[in-house]
This record gives C-alpha cells, structure tokens and sequence, in this order.
C-alpha cells in the first residue's frame, strides 16, 4: 500500500492502513510499537484476552479482558479479525476499531505474535506485515535473562519459539534488525509514512 502523498501539508499516509508488528519475544518490539504509538496519526490495537489481568493493567488500556465464554460469543459474532490461543488463553484482535481507523485515514498498529500474523496472510488481509528480529540469538538470550522473569525451561522454551519464530521473517514484507532502538524507530516511521511532521 502506498504512503507517498501528493497533497502538500498532508499529515497523514495517503490512505489508511493496518501495521502489523511482530517477532520473538525479547526483541523489543513492545517498545518499538509504544514509541510508534505517540505518533497521533497512530491508532493502537487493544486486543482482548482471557487472561488474567496483571497487577498494573486497565481494562481496555492493555486489553479488554472477558471471559472465556463471552470470548467464543464474539468469535461467532465476527468480532474478530484474527484470534489464537497463546499459553492456555486466547487474544483477539478486533474488526471495528481497526475499520474506524482505516476510514479515518490512519494507521492501525496491532502488535501481534507471529502465529497470528501468518494467519492473516494466510486470509490474504491487507496491511503491512513487519517483523522485529534481534541482532542475534545471544543478544536475545541476555535480553530475555535480564528480566529475570523466566526459569531456565522457560527461556529455553522462548529461545526455541525465537528460533522457529525467526525462520517465517521471510513471509513478511520488512525486517527490522532491533540493534538500536531510535534506528529501529525511525526505520518503521519511514516504512509507514510518517516520517513526515505530523
């Protein structure tokens, strides 16, 4: 999808998009996607979880937290763009809000795992597909063992997922390496239109 545009002043990408970002957990892209997000062109994806919310965590801030039951009703409803179940519970990521945005003119950015996005190309939805990838695997392993969050099964287990993870980057239409934080920032900007001064 284009982002160049004509109109001289315009403030936004000549048409509305979805930005799907994705890759191994511990690359960063959380951070990449909440810098993006400051941008007001910017629309955040606030996905729905059965999970348990965390210490911290606002219903439809994080996400819109509802019950397992009310979750499978809004699969029958096509609530849902796409949804999958990670670690026991399931995520979902909603149609209206990213079809308000689209219409708008803006850029929908939904921070997804991979599992869904290759779903979504799987069904052919139109966005813009990138993938966070870190400078390399030991690089990753010091990020994810410095939270300090993880048995060593579990960061094993990450690491693998990273690895199975990191071979799909192919399918995506950009790779972003995340050695520096500000580059990968402005390389997504970029990627996206909004380079431009808002």
């Amino acid at each position: 999808m284009s982002t160049s545009t004509s109109a001289e002043g315009s403030s936004a990408p000549a048409t509305g998009q979805m930005l799907l970002v994705s890759g191994p957990s511990g690359t960063g892209k959380s951070t990449i996607c909440k810098r993006l997000g400051e941008d007001p062109r910017v629309r955040f994806s606030v996905s729905a979880t059965t999970r348990t919310p965390r210490p911290g965590e606002e219903n439809g801030r994080e996400y819109h937290f509802v019950s397992k039951e009310r979750f499978r009703e809004m699969i029958r409803e096509g609530a849902f763009i796409e949804h999958a179940e990670v670690y026991g519970n399931m995520y979902g990521t909603l149609r209206a809000p990213m079809e308000d945005a689209i219409a708008a003119g803006d850029v929908y950015l939904v921070e997804i795992d991979v599992q869904g996005a290759l779903q979504l190309m799987a069904l052919d939805v139109p966005g813009l597909y990138v993938f966070i990838a870190p400078p390399d695997f030991e690089t990753l392993r010091r990020r994810l063992a410095g939270r300090g969050t993880e048995t060593p099964e579990v960061l094993e287990r990450r690491l693998r997922k990273a690895e199975d993870e990191y071979r799909e980057r192919v399918k995506y239409d950009h790779v972003i390496v995340n050695d520096d934080l500000d580059r990968a920032v402005a390389e997504l900007r970029s990627i996206t239109g909004l380079e431009r001064t808002p």
